[in-house]
């Protein structure tokens, strides 16, 4: 995957983007990252990127210009890209979008600022917008960092036990069931006899029961059977 992200502030961003699983595919070659700071297209000496609202109100607004010869520049150098706006209101982002997401070449993320984009930016592209939830951040980065990561870990390849991507929270209609390492007993709270049972099909079917219990209790999903 070739993803460009599009942001004020890359430095912010970057150290996190090369630790762990983002940093993992990145040395496996499963994964290239540009940070495009869009401020080097604004067209004005002060590198404005932003101005008052048309008709008035608090904060202000991304101008069109810069953000349009960003997105141009990248795709003039490398093709066109699966273009994702960050915004509120986006379509609320889950694994199933995060698994769709993992197929794709190319990956372009806008990352917003300020008081939200001009208009024109999401008239002049085909973007998908995509919103973490019912909630505003400061900007767009955090929301980028989280769809990208989701999506990444899902590539072939990148978790080192294929299994990790597959039985976890989301993947099925249940959420995960609760997991234990040393030691046996900690302060007073005891490891499951079942899961030092060595009864793979026990320990299975207590898993799948205990999900269903976290389900319905956490999401008001299925009753434990």
């Amino acid at each position: 995957m070739h993803c460009a992200i599009l942001t004020l502030f890359p430095e912010a961003i970057r150290p996190y983007l090369d630790e762990s699983i983002l940093g993992i595919a990145q040395a496996q070659g499963k994964l290239r990252l540009d940070l495009v700071d869009f401020r080097n297209f604004a067209l004005d000496p002060h590198r404005t990127v932003d101005d008052r609202p048309f008709g008035g109100g608090p904060g202000m607004v991304l101008k069109p210009e810069p953000i349009f010869a960003a997105v141009e520049n990248v795709e003039l150098a490398h093709g066109p890209f699966h273009k994702v706006l960050l915004c509120p209101r986006g379509r609320t982002f889950g694994q199933a979008r995060a698994r769709e997401l993992s197929r794709m070449e190319r990956l372009m993320f806008l990352c917003g600022r300020y008081e939200g984009y001009d208009e024109r930016i999401r008239a002049g592209f085909a973007w998908e917008e995509i919103s973490l939830g019912d909630f505003v951040l400061a900007g767009g980065e955090l929301a980028a960092m989280v769809v990208l990561e989701a999506a990444v870990r899902l590539i072939p390849g990148v978790l080192g036990c294929a299994d990790s991507a597959v039985l976890e929270s989301f993947e099925g209609e249940l959420l995960d069931y609760p997991q234990y390492t040393r030691p046996r007993e900690f302060r007073g709270m005891k490891v499951p006899d079942i899961l030092m049972s060595g009864n793979h099909s026990a320990v299975a079917k207590w898993r799948h029961e205990q999900s269903e219990v976290f389900t319905a209790h956490k999401r008001g999903g299925p009753p434990a059977t």
